[in-house]
Order: structure tokens, then sequence, then C-alpha cells
């Protein structure tokens, strides 16, 4: 059965957004007599580690130890999951019987855990903040944790950034390809030493002045290219966590660095004071170089999306760099170093406590420290919790506690972002165009027409989506059975470039008469796209508006001759 509503739509990637060129699939439903009453069920979940001050897990809590809290006001536990140990000890879905007709992969187990709950772990490796002897040292070792402690169902992302975000393998099941991959990275370069080389001639410069005039100008320099640095930093890493916002379940970033400052330029500035202690104002240059809104508004970001960071600080065991003979002055001690040192590591700090994971600082042996954060993989509480806000897209604070019980930490994420149902489409859709996540459940089919020249270097290309009637939830309106449904299309093309996500309502009606012949036929809505030569993938989230069910589904195709 073919729709009545076929529109045109027109995409330029990386230009213009979707348009619909025929405003009839903009007909409410209501103004057509039919008045929907369905409720979105959207369950926010909560990871929570709870440990004694040894850092030993505790176990065996129920539902009835917590309390959680969102923006001060006490909510329901609607939902409350427990893993030990990689198995699931309370909110396991029912066991399935295997098909005697596939043959399982020898290399992983059954999955045994809900969509919800399965994880993708991002492996980020910050080349721009790295020395490549501490880098390649973490590299072994993680190499180890990736072939020992990742688990059935768990799926490892290895990516890099070099002033710019590059993807070396994708997201995968199996993580012995990551290792593999981390090969490679050892021929890289780290580009922390420049950064530890004009760090030195400036404080050199600093210890030589004999005037504040000889050096301020300098400084400020400084600061601002590693301010101007750090924002490009923390921009790529706020992209990941964005691009991950539509995969369900869990999701963590272990982020490799030596250190990336809260304050660009504070040891610089210190040391200034130290040699020039009657020019205090130079101190108040720090405030114009703090980052630390940008940091908070990278956690808010991971929050919303249930991402949790684990930072390793690669560097390690630390030694003062101006402690020698040709330094020990009184500009020339050690504070200089240890302001600098808390300066790097504070930032890792506050992305893992904010977001409720682990900072790995001051060691050389990461494996302890790596074994924990995959007992957080492995062991660990969810809760759940229905918003009562009517999505607003603000950000909610969440509070966790354990009733009656004294000395225990309790780690989770700090916050929630209460997204509207739009954003949360657009942001599956994108995430199927990033990471190919598909969650087919109404069997939607993507199928090309024939495509014809645009103009030099663009074609405009038909793009029907075929879904099953049987599928959609109806409503009876008079002689008339009539569906919403609201689709969300996007593409990416062969550079990684992505189009907006449109969205596009789209009623179907169906005379009352021909209903039960119809639910076993196909809808099919077609649209007409303006797509680049290459190769292109385009995705498509569907919502089925009275069943309060979504889906998601891409497919790719060859533009051009």
């Amino acid at each position: 059965m073919k729709s009545t509503l076929v529109s045109a739509l027109a995409l330029l990637l990386l230009a213009t957004p979707l348009i619909a060129e025929d405003d009839s699939a903009e007909e409410d439903l209501e103004s057509q007599g039919i008045f929907l009453d369905t409720v979105d069920v959207n369950v926010v979940n909560v990871e929570v580690f709870v440990t004694d001050k040894k850092g030993n897990r505790i176990t065996g809590l129920t539902k009835d130890d917590f309390e959680l809290e969102v923006g001060r006001k006490p909510v329901a536990i609607t939902n409350f999951y427990v893993v030990e140990d990689g198995e699931a000890i309370i909110g396991a879905p029912e066991p399935v019987e295997p098909d005697p007709d596939e043959l399982p992969d020898p290399r992983f187990e059954p999955i045994r855990i809900p969509e919800d709950q399965r994880l993708h772990l991002v492996v980020y490796v910050d080349n721009l903040n790295l020395h490549p002897f501490t880098r390649n040292r973490v590299l072994r070792q993680a190499r180890d944790f990736l072939r020992t402690r990742m688990r059935p169902g768990d799926e490892v992302m290895l990516v890099t950034y070099e002033r710019t975000l590059h993807e070396r393998v994708p997201f995968t099941l199996d993580p012995e390809i990551v290792a593999n991959a981390m090969y490679d990275l050892e021929e890289l370069s780290g580009h922390a030493v420049h950064a530890d080389s004009d760090r030195r001639d400036i404080l050199e410069l600093i210890y030589e002045a004999d005037s504040i005039n000889e050096v301020r100008g300098r400084a400020t320099q400084h600061a601002e290219s590693i301010y101007n640095d750090m924002s490009f930093t923390l921009d790529a890493l706020k992209g990941i966590v964005e691009s991950l916002a539509g995969l369900p379940g869990r999701k963590a970033v272990l982020y490799v660095s030596d250190g990336i400052p809260m304050r660009a330029g504070e040891d610089i500035f210190h040391a200034i004071y130290d040699k020039f202690p009657h020019e205090s104002s130079i101190l108040l240059e720090t405030h114009r170089y703090d980052l630390s809104r940008d940091y908070q508004n990278l956690t808010n970001t991971a929050n919303a999306n249930r991402v949790t960071f684990y930072t390793l600080e690669a560097a390690g065991l630390r030694t003062y760099s101006y402690i020698n003979a040709s330094n020990r002055t009184a500009a020339g001690g050690p504070r200089v170093d240890q302001v600098h040192f808390t300066n790097i590591q504070s930032s890792l700090r506050f992305m893992a406590h904010e977001t409720g994971g682990m900072a790995m600082l001051n060691t050389n042996n990461f494996a302890p420290m790596l074994d924990r954060m995959a007992d957080d993989f492995g062991s660990y509480y969810s809760l759940g919790f229905s918003p009562a806000s009517s999505a607003s897209g603000r950000y909610h604070d969440i509070r966790v506690k354990i009733k009656g019980r004294k000395g225990l930490e309790v780690r989770h994420r700090d916050g929630y972002r209460d997204k509207s149902i739009a954003t949360r489409m657009a942001d599956g859709t994108l995430a199927a165009l990033h990471y190919g996540y598909q969650s087919n459940v109404f069997d939607v089919e993507i199928r090309f027409g024939e495509m014809t020249r645009h103009n030099r270097n663009q074609w405009l290309v038909p793009v029907q989506v075929r879904i099953p009637i049987g599928k959609l939830s109806f409503l009876p309106a008079g002689d008339m059975q009539r569906g919403r449904l609201r689709l969300f299309v996007g593409a990416k093309d062969h550079e990684g470039g992505i189009s907006p996500v449109q969205e596009i309502p789209v009623p179907i009606d169906i005379p009352e008469a021909d209903f039960e012949r119809a639910r076993e036929q196909l809808y099919q809505y077609e649209m007409k796209l303006i797509m680049r030569d290459g190769r292109q993938v385009v995705a498509v989230g569907v919502r089925d508006e009275i069943g309060a069910i979504t889906g998601f589904v891409t497919r790719g195709v060859r533009i051009g001759a």
C-alpha cells in the first residue's frame, strides 16, 4: 500500500537541512478528531558503585537500602538492576532458548544482560597531551586489561586525538582487535614534549628576568596558547560524548593523557609571583584562563548522555623539574611544579568525580586501577526512575544515599538532562549514523530508487521507507483507522560529514473496511534526497506515536556513476 502522502525532501550534506515540501504531512491528528492520550515511559538509569573506605565492593544491597533524590526531592525507584562479578543478580531478563539452527561464535558467550545495561567503552588516547614513553607504557597495560577483563557483550572503540579526532577502531565485540590496534599507536608522535620545551623556556626566562615587564607579555602569550589548545581538546571530548548519546546502555570513556590544565598557564603566573612577590596582581591573570566552566559543561553533557569518565594520568609518579643546583633559588624551588601538577590533575579528578567514574593518578603500575575500573563494569547497582517533569531540557542534580549505613562511599553521575522525545530520537538517529546502531523493531526496510543528476557532483535520490502496517498501532476515527508516525532522517557521506536530522510527521489513514487486509501489507513513504557523489549512509528513526515505540535502521548506498 503506497502512501498518498508522498512528499519530496531535499538534503544537502553539511549545507542545508532536510526540507519537507508537502505540508499535508504536518496535519495533526487532534485537528482531525483524534485526541491521543499516550504516555511516553522514559526511564532514567543511574549506575551506582558502593564501596567501603578501603575500596572493597559492598554487595547484597536491595532497592530498600537506597534513597534517590532528583533536584533535592525524593523520587521512587521504579527499576532496580544488580550485577555482581558480571552476572545479573536482580533484573535479568528471562533466558531465551538458543536457536539450534544458528551456530554460536565460539569466541563469545551468550549475552545475558538487557540492551539498556550493555557497556560501550571508548578508549580515548589524547596524543596532544601525552609523551610517547608514558603513552606506550600505559598502552602495554591497557592491552592486558582489554584481553583479560572485558566481558561478553561489551563493545570497545579506540580513538586518538592529535588536534583532530581519529577513529582508529569502531565499536567491536572483540577487544583483541582494539588491543592489536594499540601497537600502531606506539609509532605516533606525542605532542606533550613540545609543551614541556615551551614551559622550560619561559620558566628560565622568568628566573633570569630583572623586571616583570620582561616576562609578562610572554607569559600571557603562553597562557593564551594553552587555553586555545585546551578549548579544542575539550570540544573534541564533548563531540565524542555527544555522539554516544543515542546508544543504549552504559557508556564509559577511558581518557588517557599526561594531564590537562584546569587553568591555562597557572604555574607560569605563580613563577612570576615567586620571582617578583611585590607584583601580587599577576596572580589575577590566572582567572582569565580558567577553564572550569568548560569542564563543567563537558561533564554535564556526559551526565546527560549516561557517559562516565575514567581518567588515567599516563605520566605516573612525577619528579620535580626545577629542584637542581642551578635552579635551587627562592624563585626556582619545587612550589611551581607543585602548582603545575595539581593544576593538570584537578581536571582529571573533576571529570571522573562529576560523572561517577574514577581518576587513576600518581602510579606507574596502572593494572590495579584498571582492575578497579573493570570491577565497576562488572559489579554495580542500577537505579531507574521516571522523570516527573515534562521534558523541558533542563539539567537536574542527582543524589544517592544508603539508608542506615555509615562509612560507605557511593559514586554515581551527578545529574541528568530531561530530554524531549524529539531530542532522544535525533540522538538515536545520529548514533545509527556514527556507529551503525540499529534497533529495527518495526522491520523497516530502506530502498533507493533510480537516481538522477542534480548538478555536477550531486544526485537526486528517491528513498523509500517501507514499514509493515501490522507492526504499527492505530486508533478508530469514524470509518477510518488512523496511525501517527514520526520519521527522523539523516545521512552521512564518505568523509564522515553528517547532515542535520530532520523530523517528519506522517499520519496514516486506512478505511475501516480495508484495515484487516491492509495489516498484511506495507506502508511506503517516499522522499527525495540530494546527495553527493560517493558512498553514503542513510539512517531513519521511526516513532509510533500511538504505541510509544521507537526503532532505528540504516542502509548504505553508492551515489553516482
